[in-house]
């Protein structure tokens, strides 16, 4: 079952090129245009990681990570966070206060962006070698695997 990741921008080129990517590159992906209705796609079915902008209108991603740090359902979820050119954030202190995994200054390279969200991925796998945070809801229900 491929990974399942959130990808969450208010800029709708960055949020369709992210898409396209990600999904040439074999994920399963949803996409949100502010951090309010990625919580809500999140709410209903948790991804593997979630890629969200620093600044949008309703919820922001910082705003976005403090709500999943607070949720023990969503504490553990990888969150890479994408920030505008020449806006000033303190990678260390987003990354200790938010538990943001890393910071990705846009414009990015898309192959790059691959190469973080797989080793974000592998990291996360080895660390709960057992289960993957998508194969849970957040009612905390299983899915079944059909076979």
């Amino acid at each position: 079952m491929p990974h399942r990741i959130v990808i969450c921008d208010d800029d709708i080129a960055i949020l369709r090129a992210a898409e396209f990517k990600l999904l040439r590159a074999g994920f399963e992906v949803r996409t949100a245009g502010d951090g309010q209705e990625a919580w809500e796609l999140i709410e209903r079915e948790l991804p593997d990681l979630l890629l969200t902008d620093c600044q949008m209108p309703r919820l922001d991603g910082l705003n976005l990570c403090r709500r999943l740090r607070e949720d023990p359902r969503t504490a553990r979820l990888p969150v890479l966070m994408l920030t505008a050119k020449g806006f000033e954030l303190d990678t260390a202190d987003v990354c200790s206060r938010y538990g943001v995994t890393a910071v990705i200054a846009k414009p990015f390279s898309p192959r790059e962006l691959v190469e973080t969200i797989r080793q974000t991925l592998a990291a996360a796998d080895a660390c709960n070698p057992d289960s993957s945070p998508s194969d849970t809801r957040l009612t905390g229900a299983t899915h079944e695997s059909a076979h």
